[in-house]
């Protein structure tokens, strides 16, 4: 298969990148929302087959101490075709000046994630705006308890 790769925002219809995340299936994300978050990070990768838009990611950087890598997406029709692997590795690769690169990784992805060269954290902490749904979704642990 042939892929095309974008890394600026000129091309994107965030409207198709808002479907995209809906079907992988990664939630809700408004395209307005999507629209701001990928135009604030600095590094972003997008794959277009046959001009539809298959894959995505973002890191956000600072320039020199910490790049972020979040948001990768890929459509269900192409997962497991190395589309997420490449992605992180380019995101990696124009992160590489940086210190240290910190990925969040979902629930039962943790072991592709080690393939690609990223360590678990002992030391992450997180604070997140819905905190009830984050426990149900195994991100954060239920201190209550």
């Amino acid at each position: 298969m042939d892929f095309k790769w974008v890394y600026t925002l000129d091309e994107i219809n965030f409207n198709d990148l808002s479907q995209l995340y809906k079907i992988a299936p990664l939630g809700d994300k408004k395209s307005y929302n999507l629209q701001t978050v990928f135009k604030n990070s600095i590094f972003k990768c997008f794959v277009f087959h046959n001009s539809i838009l298959v894959g995505a990611g973002r890191a956000l950087a600072d320039g020199f101490d910490t790049s972020y890598i979040c948001d990768v997406v890929i459509h269900p029709d192409y997962q497991g075709k190395g589309i997420g692997k490449d992605i992180i590795n380019q995101l990696k690769t124009f992160s590489k000046d940086h210190k240290k690169i910190i990925l969040y990784a979902n629930i039962g992805k943790e072991a592709f994630y080690k393939k690609l060269g990223f360590k678990q954290m002992n030391t992450a902490m997180a604070i997140f705006q819905d905190e009830t749904q984050a426990i149900k979704n195994g991100f954060i642990l239920d201190e209550s308890q």
